[in-house]
């Protein structure tokens, strides 16, 4: 089973930026990969997928602000976030969407001034 394990969140203010890591325990090159957020009291929403041919898609909430990259080298997808708002505070987890279904623990983003 793989282990994903995230990080980067923290506390950061409105207009700032924040980059998450996640680190898988084994091969990702022929995964797609994701993001997810899920607010306090909210459902748990797609932010971003890459495809193995690192496709991308993004939320229309995050378009334009937040970027998705993978290296498979370093078995890691990251989630560039710039100008961040405070609706964008949540737990943020990373997903390996196929060909399984592996979800990490999360990092918590607060964005707040």
């Amino acid at each position: 089973q793989v282990q994903l394990v995230e990080s980067g969140g923290g506390l950061v203010q409105p207009g700032g930026s924040l980059r998450l890591s996640c680190v898988a325990s084994g091969s990702i090159s022929n995964n797609n990969m994701g993001w997810y957020r899920q607010a306090p009291g909210k459902q748990r929403d797609l932010v971003a997928t890459i495809s193995r041919e690192s496709t991308t898609y993004y939320a229309n909430s995050v378009k334009g602000r937040f970027t998705i990259a993978r290296d498979n080298a370093k078995n890691t997808v990251y989630l560039q976030m710039n100008s961040l708002k405070p609706e964008d505070t949540a737990v943020y987890y990373c997903r390996e969407i196929w060909p399984m279904n592996y979800w990490g623990k999360g990092t918590l983003v607060t964005v707040s001034s």
